[in-house]
């Protein structure tokens, strides 16, 4: 019976370091769990500010696409009616009209030399040397 009783105190404390042994495992892994919820909880943190940071950037794009737009308009009516000022203006001058579709600049020509005659003294003229 003494043999018996000290085979189950043997066994107990085996049981003891057991579980001893899987609390201390347990405890670890929580730590590690907590370590991993505070990294996914930053993660998600960085990829809020990252995406609202990339809608600022497509916000800004798109209204300064929206103002260019708007400029683009306007430079256009501008020329519209400039080219309506010029057509009118030469209606009333009677003057061909420069943007009818074919016009295309033409090319500055270089004006020619003219060259002197050499003229002869003796004839008429006064040589002051």
């Amino acid at each position: 019976m003494k043999k018996e009783l000290e085979d189950t105190q043997v066994a107990l404390e085996a049981s003891h370091k057991v579980i001893a042994g899987l609390i201390e495992i347990g405890l670890s892994m929580s730590k590690r769990i907590e370590k991993m919820k505070v990294k996914r909880q930053l993660a998600k943190a960085n990829h809020v500010e990252c995406h609202q940071k990339f809608q600022a950037r497509i916000h800004e794009a798109e209204d300064s696409m929206q103002a260019q737009h708007l400029l683009i308009e306007t430079l256009v009516d501008e020329k519209d009616s400039l080219l309506q000022t010029i057509h009118g203006l030469q209606e009333a001058n009677n003057a061909p009209a420069p943007f009818d579709g074919d016009w295309e600049e033409e090319p500055e020509e270089e004006p020619e030399e003219e060259e002197i005659e050499d003229i002869p003294l003796g004839e008429g003229e006064i040589d002051d040397e």
